[in-house]
């Protein structure tokens, strides 16, 4: 009698852990007051969290809100409620994930962020999620990184991680392009219709030229006309789902938004698109992915094989100046992640993975403002 007493006690504790709802997970979490005061302030939202079935909440500790506060007043969000709440959904993905489901290969994961402003791709806009030195960290917009704090956090509905900082929900591409310092793309664009038509596409994959591989080919670009221009930039975009995030990159044949080819190759950990290499995979933008490449594409050489900078254009000399840079808005100090290697320090594809690039002991912690940091500083100038 005494045993089944116990059992039937033990059964009664577990059926009570089970149903333990959303706001009594996240009261029970000392770090989570703040995140806890905040839903209150929005019951649609707090409602929509409580019904929201296999999902997993990424909750900002206390620290992590605090600096996602002052740095929004900063920068004017403070009064942004539709932005504040795209926020929040953004920390909500579609699936139940532990941290023991997060590996070394990079994986990119729907959210609850669906309104079209924000995110412009097909299942709603994704986090990446990679375990990087034992650590579950997530990227979101501008490679902004949050650590795992607590993990694995069960409730009725779905598992909450306690993570370090807000993410940050991904800009559109002119945004992105300026505040990760491709001046020149995002001037080049401008002058052409590229940049209009961008904004309203969905799904997209861009191969994203830094501003060294503009500089480079600067006696070809100087006469060049809008008109060849216009065929060059969408030579470098990919549009239709799925979007192609790096996990997905492999030895392929994409066509892009000018009807041609783009050949891509995965080599020794490498991935070359054409002639390019990727040198900074998975910049998460409203519509879709930038993958930042150290050459500019040329859509008459296709054919181009993966021999370094330039060789797309024969011929070619470097410029003194950085083209299309005049009236951009330009970084304060230059951002070698985006320039040459990744935060992460590599390039993880469905192929191949590669550990050779200079790789820092944890992913740099930024911040919400801290995006000028990381990219630098023309982001505390972008009109969200």
């Amino acid at each position: 009698m005494f045993l089944k007493r116990f059992f039937l006690a033990a059964t009664l504790a577990g059926t009570a852990l089970a149903q333990m709802n959303i706001t009594q997970a996240l009261s029970g979490q000392s770090d989570l007051s703040s995140l806890t005061a905040f839903i209150d302030q929005f019951p649609q939202l707090q409602a929509a969290l409580g019904s929201a079935k296999n999902v997993t909440l990424l909750a900002p500790n206390n620290n992590a809100l605090s600096k996602f506060v002052n740095n929004s007043a900063e920068i004017g969000l403070a009064n942004d409620t539709k932005l504040l709440q795209a926020t929040l959904m953004y920390h909500i993905l579609n699936g139940t994930y532990m941290s023991s489901a997060i590996t070394n290969t990079p994986s990119f994961i729907p959210t609850e962020l669906t309104e079209e402003k924000y995110s412009n791709v097909t299942g709603g806009q994704v986090v990446e999620a990679v375990m990087h030195n034992n650590n579950v960290v997530f990227y979101s917009g501008l490679k902004e990184n949050s650590t795992v704090t607590k993990p694995n956090i069960t409730y009725d509905n779905g598992v909450i991680h306690i993570i370090d900082t807000v993410l940050v929900v991904p800009l559109n591409d002119s945004a992105t392009a300026t505040a990760a310092n491709l001046t020149a793309l995002a001037g080049a664009a401008n002058m052409t219709d590229v940049e209009s038509a961008l904004e309203g596409m969905k799904d997209v994959t861009i191969f994203a030229p830094n501003n060294a591989a503009f500089k480079a080919i600067g006696s070809v670009l100087s006469n060049i006309s809008i008109a060849d221009l216009t065929k060059v930039l969408s030579y470098h975009i990919v549009q239709g789902a799925p979007v192609h995030y790096s996990n997905t990159l492999k030895n392929m044949t994409l066509k892009t938004v000018n009807g041609a080819d783009l050949n891509i190759t995965v080599s020794n950990g490498n991935v070359w698109v054409n002639s390019a290499k990727v040198v900074t995979p998975d910049v998460l933008v409203a519509n879709g992915v930038v993958h930042v490449i150290d050459n500019v594409l040329n859509p008459n050489n296709m054919t181009a094989s993966t021999n370094g900078p330039g060789v797309a254009f024969s011929g070619a000399s470097t410029a003194t100046d950085i083209p299309f840079t005049s009236g951009v808005p330009t970084p304060t100090t230059s951002n070698p992640a985006v320039e040459s290697t990744g935060p992460t320090g590599s390039v993880t594809t469905g192929a191949a993975s590669s550990t050779t690039k200079k790789a820092a002991a944890m992913p740099m912690n930024t911040g919400a403002i801290g995006v000028v940091a990381l990219f630098g500083g023309a982001a505390a100038m972008i009109n969200l």
